[in-house]
């Protein structure tokens, strides 16, 4: 690289990578082949509109590419062409979210999301995103006892309020969610059943957590966490004899986005190969191992995990304690100046602000990528448990 400057800084964040321990949940490490695609000539054609029927000339390498992409997508979950659509355009997780709203409801109409403290996303209807002021936010929140989806309590919101789009899959639930429980309260209330499983979607891959495909309309999914791939998002849609599919499409291009960037699902390409593999279900499966070693030995050092636990990649550590510990922001600094990377995060009714809440989120997907196993856990576990006492 000539630029000398942005080379400077490219080696110092390769070298910042290789000296932390990374914890952080939505972080992963991409393989070289999917870094290689990323900088690949794709980057250089402009390919608006979709397979067969773009806006510009010399697209038929493109088309190709998108349509192997689509096809690696759907092989990867085990889905027929003839049941599901994917769309492989959404720059990133939140665009793809607006997207599925954007095409299927009207102004004003109702999401019903998981409260953002409670481990939901901005994306599902919170008030300081686009989507809370477009839309009409209904939160859900968790049990104040056991920290856990209360599906009867959620079925009652539904059936009084009566969303259009019912969201499960977050952002901070480490806990495995009962999508069939879930499809029951959409019903309840006449809604739309959405799945966002960006946090999930490389353990649902790697078949050590249940797919919500079997009871779910739509699906929407980022690539660069447990899928280990670029980032970006891919949407999913059952056909079931309605134009939902078609009406995402819309609302992708020409409705948000211009032309997709096709370097970009490249790396996704090679991603979803990477992610249909023995070695990958194998990757999977120690990632869940390593974040219940992780939690496990936390708890035996007194810390204080919502829920008691985990099942997934994802930890909730409550620091705070309810005033006997320090807040989360104070338990990231402390743990990155040890080389430990966390990020701060809210807990389930926190009273605390998101700038300083009452918590921090850790996740193994990064770690497990660099080879990390049991042993290491529960040596990390120490580390942690006396870097925050």
């Amino acid at each position: 690289m000539k630029d000398t400057e942005v080379r400077k800084l490219t080696q110092k964040e390769r070298a910042r990578q290789k000296r932390v321990v990374n914890l952080i949940a939505s972080e992963n490490y991409t393989s070289r082949d999917v870094r290689e695609a990323l900088a690949s000539e794709f980057t250089n054609k402009y390919a608006e509109g979709y397979p067969g029927a773009r806006y510009y000339g010399g697209n038929e390498v493109v088309d190709e590419l998108e349509r192997l992409t689509q096809a690696r997508a759907l092989k990867l979950f085990k889905l027929s062409p003839d049941e599901w659509h994917v769309n492989v355009q959404p720059l990133s997780g939140s665009p793809a979210n607006l997207a599925v709203y954007y095409a299927l409801m009207a102004p004003f109409g109702k999401i019903m999301g998981l409260e953002l403290s409670h481990g939901g996303h901005l994306t599902h209807g919170h008030k300081v995103s686009a989507t809370g002021r477009l839309w009409t936010p209904v939160p859900y929140t968790l049990d104040p006892k056991s920290e856990l989806l209360n599906y009867s309590a959620i079925k009652k919101i539904a059936r009084k309020e009566k969303p259009d789009i019912l969201v499960a899959g977050y952002t901070a639930y480490p806990r495995i969610i009962d999508w069939k429980k879930m499809r029951g309260a959409a019903n309840a209330g006449g809604a739309l059943l959405m799945a966002d499983i960006s946090h999930i979607a490389g353990l649902i891959a790697g078949s050590v957590y249940p797919s919500p495909f079997p009871y779910v309309s739509v699906v929407t999914t980022t690539m660069h966490k447990t899928l280990r791939g670029p980032r970006a998002a891919l949407i999913f849609t059952r056909k079931d004899g309605t134009d939902f599919y078609k009406r995402i499409d819309k609302a992708i291009f020409p409705g948000l986005q211009g032309g997709p960037h096709m370097n970009t699902i490249a790396g996704v390409a090679v991603a979803l190969r990477e992610a249909n593999t023995p070695n990958f279900k194998k990757y999977s499966r120690q990632v869940v191992k390593n974040a219940r070693t992780l939690a496990n030995e936390l708890k035996k050092h007194d810390l204080r995990l919502v829920s008691g636990g985990t099942d997934t990649h994802l930890i909730l550590v409550d620091t705070w304690r309810g005033g006997e510990g320090i807040g989360g922001k104070e338990a990231s600094e402390r743990l990155e100046r040890e080389g430990i990377v966390v990020n701060k995060n809210t807990i389930p009714f926190d009273a605390r602000s998101p700038q300083d809440p009452s918590g921090i989120r850790i996740g193994t997907a990064a770690e497990t990528t660099r080879g990390k196993k049991e042993e290491d856990m529960v040596a990390l576990a120490q580390r942690i448990a006396h870097i925050l006492s």
